[in-house]
């Protein structure tokens, strides 16, 4: 079964605001396989005032972070986690990332991020960010969900 989010379905899961929120919709979502996410890129971005004035490109660890956000929700769904303020996901290691497209205001990039293994708290995941059918982006993701002390 796959499961589709908005952005106040996915405001609800991910701590993150704007101007770092970098998930606009998740069209479709396998629990425990895979996660695809829309980031829609505009003008109105506020990195693109110095990345670059001349000719803006979003940068890609930004894009990298959007891949991570789309892991984060595919985490939480696949563990059945609903998280609060006492969950913190967190990057721990990128590998292999490449950068193969520069993404710019009015491109469309989709997300699509694979569970490799998840154990103990540790993810590993394959991302993709493409823009149309060409790919922007690609890198092994690993990220760790904690607990924080509520104190």
């Amino acid at each position: 079964m796959t499961t589709t989010l908005d952005i106040h379905q996915i405001l609800k899961l991910l701590p993150h605001r704007y101007p770092f929120l970098l998930v606009d919709k998740v069209l479709s979502m396998e629990k425990g396989k895979r996660i695809t996410a829309l980031k829609n890129v505009t003008m109105n971005e506020p990195f693109f005032n110095g990345h670059f004035p001349h000719r803006p490109v979003m940068p890609g660890v930004l894009m990298l972070e959007a891949m991570a956000q789309a892991a984060a929700l595919l985490s939480f769904h696949s563990l059945d986690i609903v998280p609060d303020e006492n969950v913190i996901y967190y990057f721990a290691a990128i590998d292999g990332a490449r950068f193969k497209r520069p993404v710019e205001p009015g491109d469309q990039l989709t997300l699509e991020v694979e569970i490799g293994r998840m154990k103990a708290g540790i993810s590993k995941f394959t991302g993709r960010a493409m823009v149309g059918e060409e790919l922007a982006c690609e890198a092994q993701l690993m990220c760790a969900m904690r607990t924080l002390n509520a104190e």
